[in-house]
């Protein structure tokens, strides 16, 4: 099975940091919701260019772990140069589809952040699934369809996201796969409505 190849080219993912800051406050949402503690092991499912990282690294500590996997040769070249600018010697860069990624021991916690083409991709989910311990953490920021009611809005959202997604399938409800695998997820609506925070934990 091919890699879910990200719509990035250099120029777009030298634009990628400037314009995730608009959702930054959802992405320390998401980070917070995973509780993750020292020593703790968290993957970061589509890291593009590693805006993540300091984050994650802050809250495992030199004693933590974090694997980010990310398809985008153009993304993983700027998360590799975050990663060697900051010296972090416990963060492990994968570049390959999460579909295909492995790593051991298993992870604590997973961030799907702004990631829908893998949150709607059942091979990359089974692949997360796998390799987390029993009970791990996930937590998922994203995209979604706004009302019925905010028509012409969910057409601008198409056009938004022309450039970041591939898969637009799911957009109603892009947890849907991951509540499968993760009993008793829970579901928040953001951004009045065009986005979504969801979170819980894999069984024990």
């Amino acid at each position: 099975m091919p890699p879910l190849l990200s719509g990035y080219d250099e120029t777009k993912a030298s634009r990628y940091d400037a314009s995730a800051a608009r959702t930054m406050m959802l992405r320390l949402r998401a980070i917070a919701l995973l509780a993750l503690k020292p020593g703790d092991a968290v993957l970061d499912a589509g890291s593009g260019t590693g805006l993540s990282l300091p984050l994650l690294v802050a809250a495992v500590g030199r004693d933590g772990r974090i694997i980010a996997v990310e398809s985008s040769p153009a993304m993983m070249r700027l998360a590799r140069a975050r990663a060697a600018a900051a010296g972090w010697s416990n963060v492990q860069l994968i570049e390959t589809g999460l579909e295909n990624a492995t790593w051991s021991p298993p992870v604590d916690a997973v961030l799907f952040n702004y990631t829908h083409d893998l949150l709607r991709s059942r091979a990359a989910l089974d692949r997360v699934r796998s390799q987390v311990r029993a009970g791990a953490r996930v937590a998922a920021a994203g995209i979604k369809h706004p009302p019925r009611w905010l028509d012409p809005f969910r057409l601008y959202r198409r056009f938004k996201s022309a450039d970041c997604y591939r898969n637009r399938e799911g957009l109603d409800a892009p947890w849907s796969l991951l509540a499968a695998d993760v009993p008793g997820l829970k579901v928040e609506s953001t951004l009045f409505g065009s986005g979504f925070m969801a979170w819980g934990r894999y069984p024990e």
